[in-house]
């Protein structure tokens, strides 16, 4: 299993498509937006997933109960023999990291940050245009605080083939001890 992590408009979407198609193998793709689309209508807004307008994102009870029984729900495909890649936002940065590392226990799990400067996810947010202005800009560094990665890139810096190709080289290897890698290497425009 490989866990991408960024904020808003980090690029992981990107970099998750190209990772299907670089990976070995047939590699099943979820993350936030999925159980997002799965949540009833009346967990959108007070006591469910509030969105600010200035996009701060506030998850309620209820919503946070469903969301960690729908992780559990994809490390039972991990465990039933299914490749995955997980693109998600830990918007309580290692507390999120934390839940799903129980959901998660036992399995070979990539852990990766996808980086992006928030000039450049506010950028890509406002060409998006299905987003609230600053979600992008909020969580650019937010969700990645105190949580630990086996490998990072930076999706401003590297297209979303070159991220992919890196997490896959990395995936492919054992663990090595050290800090985590960086891809840097031209512009990167993929969202």
């Amino acid at each position: 299993m490989i866990v991408l992590n960024g904020g808003s408009s980090s690029g992981k979407s990107g970099i998750v498509r190209c990772l299907q198609a670089v990976l070995p193998g047939a590699w099943l793709a979820f993350g936030v937006d999925s159980v997002d689309a799965a949540m009833p209508a009346s967990l959108r807004g007070e006591g469910g997933l509030e969105i600010g307008a200035d996009g701060t994102v506030t998850v309620g009870p209820d919503y946070r109960r469903l969301s960690d029984a729908w992780a559990r729900g994809v490390a039972a495909m991990v465990r039933a023999g299914a490749h995955v890649v997980l693109d998600e936002v830990f918007l309580d940065g290692a507390d999120a990291q934390k839940r799903w590392q129980q959901a998660l226990d036992g399995l070979d799990v990539l852990w990766v940050g996808v980086r992006c400067d928030p000039d450049t996810a506010a950028g890509r947010e406002t060409a998006r245009g299905d987003r609230v202005p600053g979600m992008a800009r909020g969580q650019a560094e937010s969700v990645h605080v105190g949580v630990r990665y086996d490998i990072e890139v930076d999706s401003a810096g590297a297209e979303s083939m070159a991220c992919a190709r890196l997490i896959a080289e990395r995936y492919a290897r054992p663990a090595r001890a050290g800090a985590p890698e960086r891809a840097r290497s031209g512009p990167g425009r993929d969202a």
